[in-house]
């Protein structure tokens, strides 16, 4: 992400500590612990924000607390609501600011995250890939059925495959050996790994391949 970001121009600053938008914990109703993490998070990332500095985040179960959640969670509080409005999804940032990336020939299958359905839809990365010359297709696909931890619980597992199968999974089993698998979120990657048998991979590695592809540095991650 970093090097796409600075490939469209961006000085892209990366937090030196490791920080928690809170969602993990909040889950299982831990909201005392949550409002604690979102707390050192805004705090670690307020000069930023009262600078109008934009977020760009690669999972949208984090981008989605920060664009609705955390309003709720920290109702008070200036720089979660500023934040609110100047946190962006890779796709949805890259196209308003209008960037070309350089082309990519391949087939993919585009399956969205359910929170960045919810937040942003998915016209964004679906713009960013055609305008690569990526031959994609959109998938119908609902959850992927593992929905964060949901799909990791003993108790949830045939649930969670048995809403993988309505449609995501089959499509990737049946997806050509060359076509790139592409979804953002990480729950979903690792759905598509675990039970679908294919690698799935984030937007920002799509555009870093065609990246390296036009430096002369192979396509491949």
């Amino acid at each position: 992400a970093v090097e796409t970001l600075e490939a469209a121009g961006f000085r892209v600053i990366v937090p030196k500590q490791s920080l928690c938008c809170g969602r993990p914990l909040y889950d299982y109703g831990m909201l005392g612990l949550a409002r604690r993490k979102l707390r050192q998070t805004l705090k670690a990332l307020a000069p930023h924000i009262r600078e109008n500095v934009p977020l760009v985040g690669l999972e949208p179960s984090c981008v989605a607390v920060f664009r609705d959640e955390a309003l709720n969670l920290l109702p008070r509080n200036p720089d979660a609501q500023k934040l609110a409005s100047q946190s962006f999804l890779l796709g949805e940032f890259l196209t308003r600011q209008g960037y070309a990336p350089p082309p990519l020939k391949r087939r993919a299958l585009l399956h969205g995250h359910c929170h960045q359905k919810a937040i942003t839809g998915m016209e964004s990365d679906l713009r960013i890939l055609e305008r690569m010359g990526i031959d994609v297709q959109p998938l119908d696909s609902g959850c992927c059925g593992m929905a964060g931890g949901f799909g990791y619980e003993k108790d949830h597992y045939e649930t969670s495959i048995k809403v993988g199968e309505l449609a995501l999974l089959p499509a990737v089993r049946n997806a050509p050996e060359d076509a790139l698998i592409i979804t953002d979120g990480f729950s979903c990657r690792e759905q598509i790994s675990q039970s679908g048998g294919r690698r799935g991979i984030h937007l920002a590695q799509v555009i870093q391949m065609a990246l390296r592809a036009k430096s002369g540095r192979g396509a491949e991650l």
